[in-house]
């Protein structure tokens, strides 16, 4: 179980963001009591790689992102009972969060964990992390931001290597230490059937 923060005041008000605008940029700012560098995470599942990893980095704002109300309900909850005032919750598609709501250049990182791997060919495009994204990316992330990535599928973790190769506005980096021993519920899940974790990351070129 997670420890709540110490001394940290349970937030007054929910930890789900209630959109107003599905075509407009988001007031990022607006969301958080403190103005701190902002992390993304696109399809948060069940939030618990998020919920401690906000625990544990209080210093920097995070944004999770899932379509399913029930996971983000589960991190409304937790959160607020960990006491975790740097930790908004966001429902909506995470490709169209990144095309349309997430203003330009305000990301410290991006990180994608296990995405759904579409692992018929005929259904490949619907990929999240696809020939399109490292342009997505690019364009979100503040200057030096990382994109960070696990999967077990090891097609998919092909393909996200080839995107971003291609993509000269990236260079590859490796992930931090700190970063890969929090892990996803999802992860904890296949490493449990000696499935290895597939990590890349990729740092914005400035």
């Amino acid at each position: 179980m997670i420890a709540p923060s110490p001394n940290a005041p349970a937030p007054a008000r929910p930890l789900l963001v209630e959109l107003t605008s599905i075509v407009d940029p988001l007031e990022v700012g607006g969301l958080f009591p403190q103005t701190q560098p902002l992390e993304v995470e696109l399809g948060c599942g069940d939030a618990s790689f998020l919920l401690e990893y906000a625990r544990r980095n209080p210093q920097t704002n995070f944004i999770g992102v899932e379509r399913l109300l029930g996971r983000l309900q589960k991190l409304d909850r937790k959160g607020r009972r960990l006491g975790l005032q740097n930790l908004r919750g966001v429902r909506i598609e995470s490709a169209y969060f990144l095309q349309y709501l997430l203003p330009a250049h305000v990301a410290a990182a991006l990180h994608i964990y296990f995405p759904d791997p579409w692992p018929k060919k005929k259904h490949r495009k619907n990929r999240l992390i696809n020939e399109a994204f490292p342009a997505l990316a690019r364009n979100t992330l503040a200057s030096g931001g990382t994109v960070y990535l696990r999967t077990d599928d090891l097609d998919y973790f092909q393909q996200m290597n080839e995107v971003f190769a291609a993509a000269k506005e990236f260079v590859r980096v490796e992930t931090p230490a700190t970063l890969a021993e929090v892990v996803t519920d999802f992860e904890q899940f296949f490493n449990a059937q000696g499935i290895a974790t597939q990590r890349a990351a990729f740092r914005r070129r400035d």
